[in-house]
């Protein structure tokens, strides 16, 4: 047995990993959980939004499930999610755009892998009022930060038998930055004569994915960029509730739903759990449970295709418990 620590989040986040853990479970995957609650009303109970049980617990497991946990707008504390990244290096933020022909949109056959910078850009969070009318940013990008994702890309597309890796940056603009970004890109590409390599200004990207996205493979690229691109290729798919995510860092790995914490539909029993529960799909595979995961999917396509057991952002009217017993009668 391996044990993983799960963070339940807030808004529709206990929600949704009651499903997943219990789909989990059916599924007989190996693995036992330390839980916590972490977000605002673990800060508002305990004055912690994190507690230190809970980074002690995934310091000696390795291991992390997160749902999705609220960050205010504009003002109060900062993304935890960007804390835990940088706390613990997760540096790769792997996002799996993948077409499911259950879930009608206008674009089929899209098969598109986001690597996503994790750690700089202007993600750091380092802003400065200048005067009551001004305010500056900091961008960040290294050599160091770059050479490993841009790496990690070509690799997975060499491992995974994938054609193509794109860079996507703005180097036509900020032409130190992203220019750095784009010229280790273009080095590293000369490494894997055997992937194609091609770059494209972000803006560009944005109008390719919503006229030809099926030309796209593998996009490697900053940390913002691949925070709003990552989501326009969830849209592609069929929304947020199906699009998973890895964080990968050299000691440690995160797996999280790319969504939000949806406090409007908070209790409902409606959220759809798909996408945390395909980024659970991902760790039990980071953990070599590969036949689990695969049972799990096809359960879950069973279901989609199946199509009367659809939650309401999909087109039906399923709670959330009940799609969670359709695909546990599944596997």
């Amino acid at each position: 047995m391996k044990t993983i620590t799960v963070f339940k989040g807030d808004g529709i986040g206990p929600e949704i990993t009651e499903a997943v853990l219990n789909i989990l479970d059916a599924a007989k995957a190996p693995l036992e959980y330390e839980m916590f609650r972490v977000g605002a009303a673990e800060y508002e109970e305990n004055g912690a939004l994190i507690p230190d049980a809970a980074f002690a617990s995934f310091e000696k497991n390795k291991v992390l499930l997160k749902s999705p946990i609220t960050t205010p707008v504009g003002k109060g504390f900062r993304s935890l999610n960007v804390t835990l990244r940088e706390k613990y290096d997760l540096y790769a933020n792997i996002r799996p755009a993948k077409s499911n022909s259950a879930v009608k949109t206008p674009f089929q056959d899209i098969d598109i892998v986001t690597f996503r910078e994790n750690t700089e850009d202007l993600y750091v969070g380092v802003e400065k009022q200048i005067d009551p009318d001004t305010v500056y940013a900091t961008k960040i990008i290294t050599r160091k930060a770059s050479t490993r994702i841009i790496t990690d890309a070509f690799e997975y597309a060499r491992a995974q038998g994938r054609k193509k890796v794109t860079c996507v940056h703005k180097a036509n603009i900020l032409k130190q930055s992203d220019g750095l970004f784009l010229s280790i890109f273009q080095a590293i590409a000369q490494n894997y004569p055997d992937i194609e390599a091609d770059d494209k200004i972000v803006d560009n990207v944005c109008m390719q994915l919503v006229m030809r996205p099926q030309q796209f493979d593998i996009m490697v690229m900053p940390n913002l960029y691949g925070d709003i691109v990552s989501d326009l290729t969830s849209g592609l798919i069929g929304g947020l509730g199906l699009l998973p995510s890895s964080n990968l860092g050299k000691d440690y790995a995160m797996f999280e739903a790319v969504h939000g914490s949806a406090p409007d539909i908070a209790g409902k029993n409606i959220a759809n759990p798909t996408a945390l529960l395909w980024s659970a799909c991902m760790m039990l595979e980071h953990l070599g449970e590969m036949e689990i995961a695969r049972t799990i999917r096809r359960a879950v396509d069973q279901v989609l295709a199946e199509g009367s057991c659809k939650t309401p952002d999909l087109g039906g009217q399923a709670t959330t418990s009940k799609y969670c017993e359709a695909i546990i009668a599944r596997l």
